[in-house]
């Protein structure tokens, strides 16, 4: 999801700024841009190491459950609690982007950080939506391991 919605905010940015050129969009296409780029190589980089993690993790439940227990839960409990800051910071994004879209609504001169707030608020919203459901499977995934490798090597 990350890397489709990375992708979509490029485009988008790339639409606004090159296309519809007012202010509005040109302040608007900044965080489209820099946050899909963030998202889509975040998504890029999760998808090329999944298909490697998968495979390391069917062997080791398979040959050896340690490496479970030793390797793959302690990173996994290392994601979860960074799932907290990424929340924090999403919802600092948005409430930012908030603000500046509804403290410049009025103010025609200042139609770029209107746009820059819609945006900024949109991606850190999209962002929080899909982190809660990677942290919702993330949950589910350690509950997982931790049942697999009870009383386990």
């Amino acid at each position: 999801m990350f890397l489709l919605i990375g992708i979509a905010g490029i485009v988008t940015a790339g639409i606004f700024y090159f296309v519809l050129k007012t202010n509005f969009y040109n302040g608007a296409s900044i965080p489209f841009l820099i946050i899909g780029l963030l998202l889509a190589i975040i998504g890029f980089t999760v998808y090329k190491k999944s298909d490697d993690d998968r495979q390391r993790n069917v062997y080791a439940y398979d040959m050896n459950p340690s490496v479970l227990k030793n390797k793959e839960l302690p990173r996994m409990k290392t994601v979860m609690k960074n799932f907290i800051v990424y929340r924090f910071t999403e919802i600092i994004l948005a409430a930012t982007g908030i603000a500046l879209f509804f403290y410049f609504r009025g103010n025609s001169d200042k139609f770029f950080w209107k746009g820059f707030g819609f945006a900024l608020a949109v991606m850190a919203l999209l962002a929080l939506t899909t982190d809660f459901f990677a942290e919702k499977r993330g949950r589910i995934y350690v509950k997982g391991i931790e049942s697999f490798t009870q009383g386990k090597a």
